[in-house]
């Protein structure tokens, strides 16, 4: 018995001295200011670790979500005065500084109807799958998004009536667990879910190309509808391609790089 009661004192001590610590390690680290806090959150992953951080407390959510480390565009916020938060991508796309991420959030559909990108940025869905997150592109428009510069996108189901999700102008486009769907029509073969016009121009050799980094990267995506996954019009050409198949869907791995 006595031996008992000692070793549940002794469970009881390091439960205590483990507890203490957590304070103490938690406590350190709020010691610091807001810009070293917010300098440490700039070096996470947007989602999910930047993203859980906003959870932990005010203070952790106030930085986690400042302007500065990312912009949020929300239909369901009734005040915009709050600086970084837009009603709709297009916004949020123009009040972008180039490197920023843009969080779109989840739930019903965004609206996003030949939006022109020329700056380097990243979009990643808000939800925990693709599925939550939607950028519609309706019936009338060329393309969803148009891409002119740099850009990545992430965790966003794209979907197009008619015409392409993704237009690629030029600069280096990745694509990586999305899901682009062209819904079913008769005109179906005018529907394309990625299209790539870009082009070394006159004067330059295609081989030019690679040096500026024109491409197109696809990983773990969902492809749905459309006459092919991709069309290409310029001097890129379809590579490396990868499927695998599931039990309700196709997932692509592929590169639209130089011929």
């Amino acid at each position: 018995m006595e031996v008992d009661q000692q070793e549940k004192r002794k469970s009881l001590k390091m439960k205590r001295i483990n507890k203490n610590e957590k304070i103490s390690s938690s406590a350190l680290i709020n010691n610091l200011d807001d810009g070293c806090l917010m300098h440490i959150f700039s070096f996470l992953p947007p989602i999910p670790d930047r993203y859980n951080t906003a959870l932990v407390c005010h203070r952790w959510h106030y930085l986690a979500c400042h302007p500065q480390l990312w912009l949020r565009v929300d239909r369901f916020v009734k005040d915009f005065s709050e600086p970084g938060v837009f009603p709709n991508i297009e916004e949020a796309v123009s009040a972008a500084r180039p490197g920023d991420t843009i969080l779109i959030a989840a739930g019903g559909s965004h609206l996003a109807s030949n939006i022109q990108i020329r700056k380097p940025l990243c979009l990643i869905g808000g939800g925990e799958v693709p599925d939550e997150t939607t950028l519609l592109c309706l019936r009338g428009s060329d393309s969803a998004l148009e891409f002119l510069s740099t850009c990545k996108l992430t965790n966003l189901t794209v979907k197009a009536e008619l015409g392409c999700c993704l237009l690629h102008r030029s600069g280096r486009l990745i694509i990586d667990e999305c899901i682009l769907q062209c819904e079913s029509n008769p005109l179906d073969y005018l529907s394309c879910p990625i299209v790539s016009t870009c082009t070394a121009g006159s004067g330059l050799f295609p081989s030019k190309l690679k040096s500026r980094g024109d491409s197109v990267s696809v990983s773990h995506t969902r492809i749905e509808g459309g006459a092919k996954a991709v069309l290409t019009s310029g001097d890129l050409a379809l590579q490396r391609v990868r499927v695998i198949y599931a039990r309700t869907s196709l997932y692509f791995w592929f590169d639209v790089d130089c011929k």
